[in-house]
């Protein structure tokens, strides 16, 4: 009989093992290092030193393109934590040290939705692939609630379009 030494299991990958793991926004954590990486030929090693990195022609091409709308409705909203920015570009959410950017052709639905008690204001973001990317921001106070509903909503209606596709 034979018997084996070790699990049969596969190592888990995903929210079960990485805290930090996020579908579609982050990929999950590799044990790689650049040392396990094969060698690569010294004559592609010289061509990739000599070329241009790819930072220096995006910072060189971003000033040139002209702001469309960028006179628009504005909504930002921040803690000490969390921040949203709503304007022209779409919407950006952060948390921490992490940022996801949404275009506005990448959005299916925009939800707000309040605390019953407490100060918390919820931001949810619909994608058209049925995932959703909540946001929770502490308002200085319950006041800023309708504040905030009326300057998400105007920029909603100004560059979010439901029928889109």
């Amino acid at each position: 009989m034979e018997q084996r030494i070790g699990s049969s299991s596969q190592p888990l990958e995903g929210a079960g093992f990485d805290p930090a793991f996020i579908p579609g926004l982050t990929s999950p954590a590799s044990g790689r290092t650049q040392d396990d990486e094969p060698e690569k030929e010294p004559e592609a090693a010289d061509a990739e030193e000599s070329a241009p990195e790819p930072e220096e022609t995006a910072e060189a091409a971003s000033p040139s393109e002209p702001e469309e709308d960028a006179d628009g409705p504005v909504f930002e909203a921040s803690d000490r934590r969390a921040k949203i920015v709503a304007d022209h570009r779409g919407v950006r959410l952060s948390l921490d040290d992490q940022e996801c950017e949404f275009r506005w052709d990448e959005i299916g639905a925009v939800e707000t939705e309040t605390a019953r008690f407490g100060k918390r204001y919820t931001v949810t973001v619909h994608t058209p692939d049925r995932r959703w990317y909540p946001i929770e921001i502490e308002a200085p106070a319950r006041s800023h609630f309708t504040e905030w509903d009326e300057q998400l909503d105007a920029v909603l209606d100004a560059y979010f379009e439901e029928d889109a596709e």
